[in-house]
C-alpha cells in the first residue's frame, strides 16, 4: 500500500501533461527540386530521362500529401538563384470529421483523396515539362550550385519541414577566385575534398538553411567511369551539407 500514492501522483502529472501539451498536427513539406539545365546534363540520354522522371514521380508522391505542402522547381545554371520555374502549393483540404458517423468519414476521405490525386498530377506533369526544358542559352556554360543556398534559407524561413533534391551531376564550375570550378579542377582526393568545404562553409553559413533533407540524384549510369562520376566532388558536397547543419545527405 506504500507504493499507491506515488502511482496516483504519477498518473495526474501524465494527465496534466497531456492536457498542457497541443494536439500534434502534420507541419507541411516544403519540396525544393533543383534541375540541372546545363551542358554537362544531358536529359535527352535515355537513362537520365528514366531516372530523372521516376524520381519526380517518387518525389511527389512522397511529400504531397495535405493543403499548404509546398512544392518549388528552381534551375541550376549559372543564375541559380533567380532561376524558379515553379512555385506550387497544394489547396484540397480534407474536411473535419471528427463528429462525422463513419459513412461520411469515407465519403470525405474519398472526396479529399481525388482531389489531393488530382493536384498531385498536375504537379507531375508540370514538373516534367521543366525537367524536359532545353536551356540553349548561354547560362548552360556556369554551374552554380552554391547559389541554391540562399533559395533553401528562404524555403527554411517558412516553417516548414523542408526536402531538397538535387537532379544534378554536382560539378561545381563558376569562374574565379574565391569559387570552385571542378570542371577545371576537382578535389585530387577525398581529404581534399572535405578541407575545401570544410574552408567554404566557413563563408557559405551565411545562409541560414536550416536543417533540411537532402538528396542529389545523379545522373550517372552504374558502369560511368571515375571521370565521369568523381567520388571526391560528391564527397565535397556529403561534407559542405554536413557543416551547414543538415538533417541527412542521401545519393543515388
Amino acid at each position: 500500500m506504500r507504493f499507491i500514492p506515488l502511482l496516483l501522483l504519477l498518473f495526474l502529472a501524465a494527465c496534466s501533461s497531456n492536457k498542457d501539451k497541443p494536439t500534434k498536427t502534420d507541419e507541411p513539406t516544403f519540396t525544393v527540386i533543383f534541375l540541372d539545365k546545363t551542358r554537362s546534363v544531358n536529359i535527352n540520354k535515355a537513362f537520365v530521362a528514366r531516372k530523372y522522371q521516376q524520381a519526380i514521380n517518387e518525389i511527389i508522391e512522397q511529400n504531397i500529401h495535405q493543403k499548404g505542402d509546398r512544392l518549388e522547381v528552381y534551375f541550376i545554371h549559372e543564375n541559380t538563384a533567380k532561376a524558379r520555374a515553379l512555385n506550387l502549393t497544394v489547396r484540397s483540404e480534407m474536411e473535419d470529421v471528427s463528429a462525422a458517423s463513419p459513412t461520411d468519414r469515407e465519403a470525405a476521405e474519398t472526396e479529399f483523396t481525388l482531389l489531393l490525386n488530382r493536384e498531385k498530377a498536375q504537379m507531375r506533369q508540370r514538373v516534367l515539362q521543366e525537367l524536359a526544358e532545353q536551356n540553349t542559352g548561354s547560362s548552360n556554360q556556369a554551374t552554380d550550385i552554391w547559389a541554391s543556398l540562399p533559395v533553401l534559407a528562404k524555403a527554411n524561413e517558412s516553417g516548414a519541414t523542408v526536402k531538397a533534391y538535387y537532379l544534378s551531376d554536382m560539378v561545381e564550375s563558376v569562374k574565379g577566385s574565391n569559387r570552385r570550378d571542378f570542371q577545371v579542377k576537382p578535389p585530387k582526393d577525398n581529404a581534399q575534398a572535405e578541407d575545401w568545404a570544410k574552408t567554404d562553409a566557413k563563408s557559405l553559413k551565411r545562409y541560414e538553411i536550416g536543417s533540411p533533407d537532402i538528396t542529389m540524384i545523379l545522373p550517372f549510369e552504374p558502369n560511368a567511369s571515375v571521370k565521369q562520376n568523381n567520388p571526391t566532388v560528391t564527397q565535397y558536397w556529403q561534407t559542405l551539407f554536413n557543416e551547414l547543419g543538415v538533417a541527412s545527405v542521401e545519393e543515388q
